[in-house]
């Protein structure tokens, strides 16, 4: 009981409020201090295992509004902001997977929150997710996979498709370790930063407009696009990684249950090097080999939805997020 009390106690000082500039939306859930960097992580429900939700590129938090609380009326949930995004402080860099792995497994470590974790990654969060498993192997339970991004896929940026672990250069990351990122941290605001009341495309603006507002202003925060620029500098390295450790073994994940969801619409135009039947034929092999990560794996396809499924199919997601973690307890 005594060493619990002191857990408690201390685990109470490292969950420290933030004194926010005026005009800052407060985080819901808390703020956690791993060590002079902050990371906004909000967990609601109870229960075993513990649902980890990790946003895309560019996402924040609120995006898993719809999801978030159907899955808290039966276990335990987080989401929470990467370093850099929304209330939660820039972290060091490079921005490699076992970075932002450390991160957040210092937060939940801090804050009391103990796996096993069933994790849950839309987009690029899906590698995000992966890198965090690599690393955790131990405290993971299952895992579901919303459209996310498979390795060998060409990705649609500047009008054109891109294979992004082309893209690498070698390069190997240093041992990953907390620290807060100055630099980011007093980035100047962005020019062409959206005004605060431009309204947001779909299917954001399907959001609560308490959410809408927070999404505007974190996406007007200046750490936002140099920590994305980190992100997206370190992913080629990390994809090519992933592709190399899959040549001789395409189930890295082993028998972990494992629930992917795709896209219906593939969303690809003309006008590129590569015709958008090509890029649809590979967007749909990739999503089923991604199912074979893992020997327990298995794909769903959403019928009416596009890249943003927790938002436009948030019971989709709700029900494969139920199976994994009923099949984790089984």
């Amino acid at each position: 009981m005594t060493t619990r009390l002191h857990f408690v106690l201390a685990a109470a000082l490292l969950v420290a409020p933030r004194a926010l500039p005026n005009g800052d939306p407060p985080p819901p859930g808390k703020l956690v201090d791993i060590g002079g960097q902050r990371i906004h992580l909000d967990c609601t429900g109870h229960g075993s295992p513990t649902v980890l939700l990790e946003s895309g590129l560019g996402d924040f938090s609120p995006i898993w509004t719809f999801v978030q609380g159907p899955v808290s009326a039966t276990t335990r949930v987080c989401s929470y902001d990467r370093g850099g995004y929304a209330w939660s402080d820039p972290g060091a860099r490079p921005r490699s997977f076992a970075q932002l792995g450390l991160e957040l497994r210092t937060a939940l470590a801090r804050a009391g929150e103990r796996g096993p974790f069933v994790l849950v990654g839309q987009s690029y969060g899906g590698l995000v997710v992966r890198g965090f498993a690599a690393r955790y192997r131990s405290e993971i339970a299952g895992m579901v996979l919303v459209d996310a991004v498979h390795e060998d896929q060409h990705v649609v940026y500047g009008g054109q498709p891109h294979r992004i672990r082309d893209e690498a250069k070698g390069r190997t990351a240093p041992p990953p370790h907390v620290a807060l990122d100055t630099e980011a941290l007093h980035a100047t605001p962005a020019a062409n930063a959206p005004p605060a009341d431009a309204p947001l495309e779909a299917p954001l603006d399907r959001l609560p407009a308490a959410a809408q507002a927070v999404w505007r202003w974190a996406q007007a925060l200046p750490t936002l696009p140099v920590v994305w620029a980190a992100e997206t500098d370190w992913s080629p390295e990390e994809l090519a990684r992933f592709h190399a450790e899959r040549l001789t073994n395409r189930a890295t994940l082993g028998e972990l249950p494992l629930v992917v969801i795709a896209r219906t619409r593939g969303g690809f135009e003309g006008g590129m090097r590569i015709s958008a039947d090509s890029l649809e034929r590979e967007r749909l092999t990739l999503q089923k080999d991604l199912a074979g990560l893992s020997r327990r794996g298995r794909l769903i396809v959403a019928p009416n939805a596009g890249h943003n499924v927790h938002i436009e199919e948030p019971k989709l997601v709700v029900d494969a997020i139920t199976e994994v973690v009923r099949r984790a307890r089984n």
